[in-house]
């Protein structure tokens, strides 16, 4: 059998090989007998390493004291299980579900010993559930042994983690501030503002991303490049020609862009820092600057204009350190001169008072800290804004604060006196995508909302790194369509270790995670880190409406037409309020707002898209009329 299906020529070959390989190696008695694992192919070549499409690079050697999953953050805790170290957030993220969530951990030697417990049910106290108050608390249908539903998800609660606005006043600000400010973008001024104006006039009329973000038959790469170096020749060219008209003419004489490189820097600077400190502004031209800048980071257009669009975001902190000042930001005055001074439901005496003290303080500040390079105005500068950061902070993350504290105060976490008290949802029903009981949707919400706080608590380092993705000279872009057109999907992997940290932190707060953890970037659904930046700065521009309107149901009610409208339709002020809030965490949390379940659902962005989802039907509400009797306008008004 074997001489038919052998060449002639192979025969005698085939002979000497096999008499060759009977103590080492390629035969049929190694292969099939119990050391095949010490079996090497004869024309196996050891030395050289393969070099197909489709084999993988080499592993390169961890680095001794890093984590083993992300290798680029130092390693804190030690699965004495997997024998691997982990970084804190990874090692969560790795040991949520399965057999994995009962392996045995350590902390390593640098790291405080305040989690070595198993990562499973028995450091938990009534399995991990607690409420807002941080009190034990027990869900109906879930035992002290591990439940069917694969939702809860027991997190080992750690230290309380949640950050509060600023060191009370009179208080040790420690390095709060020195932290803090390396974020905080410095406050524009009357002379930036001018090239503010020219650089917004210049993105508005601009066609950038219409042009570029196409998909052009016939046309070559070469050619895209082409029409990205006209475009952005010529909105350069037109901010300095405005700015400065001699500076301009001498910029169309010699097309000596290079030259002028430190202008293009500083106004387009201008514009990312605005915006930062005003999410509000810059809606539509906000993303043709930072498409702009990401497209002059390509390596053929450097190569064509020479220098490059970007420089670093000027913050606080770089301007102290600049000068050797960064005492200030330890100072224990600071409180005082960068405090909030609220004027309601306080007598205007109080508030002039107020108003004085954080005069005297800047003052104070002002002439102590200045020197050789630092004016007394440019303190100010620093201290208005770590102002305008207290300022964004309240607009933006405590309207998350006060819906919790309306949670706590009219839900209870797992009891149901009536069914306008329940939070209970059912998929199917009113829109829902999601099915929970009471206690879960009450747990659901609570984690959504400190989510969202942390987020926005945040959310200036956030986008930093999210710039830093952006602008990346080695994270290319994909143009892709989403199904929401086209859109530049690119990996942020400094926006999501941030993310994932965040979350983290989050779940150690809540004591329980419900639905799925799974954050989206770089996909069809948040393409880019952009994107994903836009979402959660539109959080205020849901919750804020919602704190405004409950505010003012009991001024509404002291006329008594309207008083007797809310009687008759909802019983009582207090029923008014619960119907409303009720309404809100049931179906603003449900799941809905997507084409799939995959799109919204349960996961963190998901958890947004309900929300806007709800929002765009209150009109069908039977609560409608109060929101416009409270001044009502819109999810994108003046409030």
């Amino acid at each position: 059998m074997s001489s038919a299906l052998t060449p002639p020529g192979l025969e005698s070959s085939n002979a000497v090989a096999s008499s060759e390989l009977v103590n080492g190696a390629f035969s049929l008695e190694n292969i099939l007998g119990e050391n095949h694992d010490a079996v090497v192919h004869a024309g196996n070549e050891m030395s050289a390493p393969a070099t197909g499409w489709d084999e993988e690079d080499a592993e390169k050697p961890l680095l001794e004291g890093y984590c083993v999953e992300c290798e680029d953050q130092p390693a804190e805790v030690l699965c004495e299980t997997c024998a691997d170290p982990y970084c804190e957030v990874c090692f969560a993220a790795q040991h949520r579900k399965g057999s994995r969530k009962q392996h045995k951990s350590k902390p390593l030697a640098h790291k405080k010993s305040n989690s070595a417990k198993p990562n499973g049910q028995d450091s938990v106290v009534n399995g991990g559930l607690t409420n807002g108050a941080g009190e034990p608390m027990t869900v109906d249908g879930l035992d002290n042994g591990d439940s069917d539903d694969e939702d809860w998800e027991r997190v080992v609660p750690g230290p309380s983690e949640t950050t509060s606005a600023h060191p009370a006043v009179g208080a040790r600000v420690g390095e709060w501030f020195v932290d803090r400010s390396k974020f905080i973008p410095l406050r524009l001024t009357l002379p930036e503002r001018k090239y503010l104006r020219l650089l917004e006039a210049a993105l508005t009329v601009s066609e950038y991303t219409d042009k570029i973000d196409t998909l052009g038959f016939g046309l070559s790469k070469t050619k895209r490049i082409v029409y990205q170096i006209r475009e952005l020749c010529a909105i350069m060219s037109g901010l300095l020609l405005s700015a400065d008209y001699k500076a301009g003419q001498e910029l169309f004489t010699d097309r000596d862009f290079k030259a002028n490189a430190e202008f293009y820097q500083t106004v387009f600077e201008l514009g990312r820092r605005h915006k930062i400190m005003n999410p509000d502004k810059m809606r539509t031209t906000y993303g043709k600057l930072i498409y702009l800048l990401q497209d002059s980071q390509m390596p053929a257009v450097m190569d064509l204009l020479n220098f490059s669009c970007v420089k670093p975001i000027k913050t606080v902190y770089s301007v102290l350190e600049e000068h050797d000042a960064l005492d200030l930001l330890r100072d224990d005055l600071i409180t005082v001169a960068t405090k909030e001074i609220y004027s309601e439901g306080r007598p205007r005496r109080d508030v002039q008072k107020d108003i004085k003290s954080k005069e005297r303080a800047i003052e104070t500040l002002s002439a102590r800290y200045s020197r050789n390079g630092l004016s007394q105005e440019n303190v100010r500068q620093c201290l208005y804004s770590i102002g305008d950061n207290h300022a964004f902070l309240r607009a933006n993350r405590d309207p998350c604060d006060k819906m919790i504290a309306y949670l706590k105060e009219y839900f209870h976490p797992t009891q149901t006196k009536d069914p306008h008290s329940s939070l209970a949802i059912r998929s199917g029903k009113g829109g829902a995508r999601l099915s929970h009981d009471h206690s879960k949707q009450y747990a659901y919400v609570l984690q959504s909302l400190t989510l969202w706080r942390e987020i926005l608590h945040d959310m200036f380092r956030l986008w930093s790194l999210a710039e830093q993705d952006l602008l990346s000279e080695d994270i290319p872009y994909r143009l892709r369509d989403t199904g929401q057109g086209l859109n530049r999907v690119q990996a942020a992997p400094k926006t999501s270790r941030m993310m994932h940290s965040i979350l983290h932190k989050a779940q150690k707060n809540v004591g329980v995670w419900i639905g799925s953890s799974v954050i989206h970037m770089g996909d069809h659904n948040v393409p880019n880190a952009l994107l994903f930046i836009d979402k959660y700065t539109q959080i205020y521009r849901i919750l804020l409406p919602i704190c405004n309107t409950l505010s003012q149901i009991d001024t509404i009610a002291t006329k008594p037409a309207l008083r007797s409208y809310i009687d008759n339709d909802f019983g009582s002020v207090e029923n008014c309020v619960k119907e409303i809030l009720g309404d809100f965490f049931r179906h603003g949390f449900d799941g809905s707002g997507a084409d799939n379940f995959f799109d919204a659902g349960s996961c963190i962005d998901g958890r947004l898209t309900s929300a806007w989802n709800w929002c765009s039907s209150l009109e069908k509400k039977k609560y409608f009329p109060v929101f416009l009797l409270a001044g009502f306008v819109g999810f994108d008004g003046e409030w």
